[in-house]
């Protein structure tokens, strides 16, 4: 059932399947909650699946200011008040595990699924920094000899180009959000989520590479790691039986009884 409520005065869509437990899902950036409904369908017979479009993707609303990991956290903390959703089960893949991991680092939580999950900062290489600044003095010369307006949209047609998907795509407001929570390293409170915790990768994932789950393996204090070889970063997606297998595993002694 496709649904949406108001929160702050912004509209927050979502579903809502199936009975039991709750789980919520959480999608990666550039996407919206129909990719995850492979999953939202594995788990309806035994839970009650709310599956969300984060502010700025599907259906809900666009902030109307530069979010971060935070103001997306908040805005699911009162959605779970708001529908009184006690004690959840979180799956987020990709971005949507960014908003788990700080979820579950500061609230009853049951379970935890990361799935390809982002929160470590990345290791920036020589090429990025070389592409980051090179961007910036090409910014300040094509600015200054072709005046704003044309300097401008040389320098879309030049990210278009050179820039990622994510972002060409993206909405100069959801760029901006995209910059911001791209940086935001979510180590520092990986220690205080006490539940348990399943991270499944896909071990050819270059998006959020297979390095960033150990890391959250160590230190997240409940946490163990599945990974499937020759998958990248839509492991559910790629591999949906063995995906479908481990996640069954994990939450066998959650499910309605039916």
């Amino acid at each position: 059932m496709e649904k949406s409520t108001n929160i702050n005065g912004m509209r927050l869509s979502y579903t809502v399947e199936g009975e039991g437990l709750p789980v919520i899902l959480m999608h990666g950036w550039g996407c919206n909650h129909s990719t995850l409904k492979s999953i939202e369908g594995q788990l309806t017979p035994g839970f009650k699946v709310y599956n969300v479009d984060f502010p700025g993707f599907g259906s809900s609303d666009e902030p109307s200011s530069v979010w971060g990991v935070e103001d997306y956290t908040c805005l699911i903390e009162e959605f779970t008040r708001q529908e009184k959703i006690e004690n959840p089960i979180l799956l987020g893949h990709s971005f949507g595990g960014r908003v788990g991991i700080l979820f579950a680092s500061r609230n009853k939580v049951h379970k935890l699924i990361l799935v390809d999950a982002a929160g470590v900062k990345p290791h920036r290489t020589l090429r990025y920094y070389y592409k980051v600044y090179s961007y910036k003095a090409m910014k300040h010369a094509l600015l200054f000899i072709l005046g704003k307006e044309r300097g401008e949209a040389a320098l879309n047609r030049y990210r278009a180009k050179v820039g990622s998907s994510d972002y060409s795509s993206a909405s100069p407001m959801m760029r901006a959000i995209l910059s911001k929570v791209v940086n935001e390293d979510l180590k520092s409170v990986m220690p205080n989520i006490s539940c348990p915790t399943l991270l499944i990768w896909g071990a050819n994932d270059t998006a959020t590479p297979l390095s960033d789950a150990k890391v959250m393996e160590k230190l997240i204090p409940d946490a163990g790691l599945v990974s499937f070889d020759g998958v990248g970063h839509y492991s559910f997606l790629e591999n949906p039986y063995q995906f479908a297998a481990v996640l069954k595993s994990f939450l066998r002694d959650d499910m309605k009884k039916q």
